[in-house]
């Protein structure tokens, strides 16, 4: 047995490192975690690359203490420091289950349905290294890491979906019914977490074994138990080390490598809970070729770690992931302290099961948003443009500010990810569709709103009040356009297969008769500008 800073196996608190300056200047620009729910982004990133800075000055040239179950103190750090993490293994949960899942991650690599995520960081955009793909309730989506990905739909009750081949459909039934099962364990997880709570017992952590069992929780906390382990979709992750020959290096406690750096699961509803579902892929039994210099974790298995969020203190904790065993971050846990997933070996499949935060992304939620932007567009004129019912600067403001969001975080993210969001399921495609028409019609909208700004006689008054109603929209919009076409022929963009290169839709020549204005807004934001310069007779 050993502890940290003890010098054995686990214990890594004497161990010396010397980064370069490059490597510290890198670490230091670098933010590769994601927001906890309810940040800015770009304050989020800021203060994220302060903080690691200062984390990086005050560790020197020293590794962080951390610890594995070898060690002494590892049971009872995990109660003391980390209790809303539990781990249920392997050998509880049902065997037809595991070799279902299973059976459901292989269908679905073999079709081609993972794959993965150019997402956008500090400006830049950059492949992850694992591929992914979200299923879930019909019609959601999860952002990460300014990434919108589209649910192929689990055949949940009361909707209708047609999958491309039935093997494919059986893969999401079974994940339905995964995510079923992972809702009542963590309901039972919360139970136990709540019950030692009210107790006051001190006990290790809640690893549960074939033979935990737990009462029906009964109280006034239970919907909203209940309510926050209602998973709503689950992001399918896979990775193959043995592909991957760069991956990072853990920074701050010498773990090894990461297949998913530092950071919080982000865009998930307050204190709700994630369920995650490790599956490493069985092979002939080999070992890495090169011994390694870890005094810690085994370095051919995959494990999960986790710290308290810029804690320099407390010893991180690192848990090793078996075959078929789960994990859940309960309550506040994903908040409070960040996770990582380091790499092991084999070739690794997992079934992350969350709440999305979904109040502003669901299509029932944008076809409204729509739907109430156009609520302002009358009849068509002899001249093929469209009446308006109101010129309220607030009216033209927010049927420009819903033009920009259905156009940027739905139409767009949609045709960036090129046919991945069509592997599983042509689902999305007729309500894309519906959208791009709404949006069509948006574009004729602010036609309409230029031509009332040109017409003769407009009191210039009213003319500036509808002109800043509409130019910080038109601006973003211009900027946007410009960003989203320059992400479409980026080196990572072009690097991608085929069919998973994005495309810039929607795009148009300047002459496209079909359209009411130009795809580059310069000259109409240019023109805006200049009639507020303009002096008031």
């Amino acid at each position: 047995m050993y502890g940290p800073g003890g010098g054995g196996e686990g214990g890594s608190g004497s161990m010396k490192r010397t980064p370069t300056a490059e490597e510290r200047e890198r670490e230091a620009k670098a933010s590769h975690c994601r927001a906890p729910t309810g940040f800015d982004r770009a304050a989020s990133e800021k203060a994220s690359r302060g903080q690691k800075l200062r984390l990086f000055e005050e560790l020197e040239d020293t590794w962080l203490p951390y610890l594995t179950p070898k060690d002494d103190e590892f049971y009872q750090q995990w109660q003391l420091k980390y209790p809303k993490l539990v781990l249920r293994e392997a050998g509880a949960v049902p065997e037809e289950l595991h070799r279902d899942v299973q059976a459901a991650f292989a269908t679905l690599h073999q079709h081609g349905c993972l794959a993965r995520d150019l997402v956008r960081i500090q400006g830049k955009d950059l492949l992850t290294p694992v591929a992914r793909l979200l299923v879930g309730n019909p019609g959601c989506t999860y952002k990460y890491l300014s990434t919108r990905l589209f649910a192929a739909p689990w055949p949940a009750r009361g909707s209708s979906v047609t999958y491309h081949a039935a093997e494919i459909a059986a893969a999401c039934q079974t994940l339905l019914s995964l995510n079923g099962y992972l809702q009542l364990e963590t309901a039972q997880a919360w139970e136990e977490l709540v019950a030692k709570e009210r107790a006051n017992i001190d006990e290790v952590p809640v690893c549960i074994g074939p033979d935990f069992g737990l009462g029906i929780f009964d109280g006034p906390d239970e919907a909203d138990i209940r309510s926050r382990s209602a998973y709503n979709v689950t992001l399918l992750n896979f990775m193959d080390p043995r592909k991957m020959p760069h991956l990072k290096e853990e920074p701050y406690f010498g773990m090894g490598k990461m297949a998913v750096s530092w950071h919080h699961d982000e865009n998930l509803v307050d204190r709700s809970a994630v369920a995650v579902y490790s599956h490493s892929c069985e092979g002939p039994e080999e070992e890495s070729e090169e011994d390694s210099p870890l005094e810690g974790r085994d370095p051919d298995t995959w494990h999960v770690g986790f710290k308290i969020s810029w804690d320099i203190e407390t010893p991180g904790l690192v848990i090793p992931l078996h075959q078929g065993d789960c994990y859940f971050m309960l309550d506040d846990l994903n908040a409070t302290h960040q996770h990582c997933v380091l790499a092991g070996l084999p070739p690794r499949f997992s079934s992350t099961h969350r709440v999305a935060e979904c109040s502003t992304g669901t299509l029932d939620y944008i076809l409204q948003r729509c739907q109430l932007a156009l609520q302002n567009v009358g009849d068509v004129t002899d001249s093929g443009g469209v009446a308006l019912k109101s010129l309220e600067p607030a009216v033209l403001k927010q049927g420009e500010e819903i033009h920009n969001e259905v156009e940027f975080e739905w139409l767009r993210q949609f045709w960036f990810q090129g046919s991945r969001p069509r592997k599983c399921t042509d689902w999305w495609c007729e309500p894309m569709a519906r959208l791009e028409e709404m949006w069509r019609r948006m574009e004729v909208a602010t036609n309409g709103v230029l031509q009332e700004v040109r017409r003769e006689g407009v009191p210039v008054g009213q003319r500036n009040a509808m002109v800043t109603a509409i130019l910080a929209s038109l601006t973003a919009r211009q900027t946007l356009r410009r960003e989203w076409h320059a992400r479409c022929q980026s080196r990572a963009a072009r690097s991608l297969p085929a069919d998973q290169q994005p495309q810039c839709r929607p795009y148009w020549e300047k002459e496209d008769p079909s359209m009411p204005l130009p795809f580059d807004l310069t000259d109409v934001v240019s023109e805006l500008r200049g009639l507020l310069l303009e002096p008031t007779p």
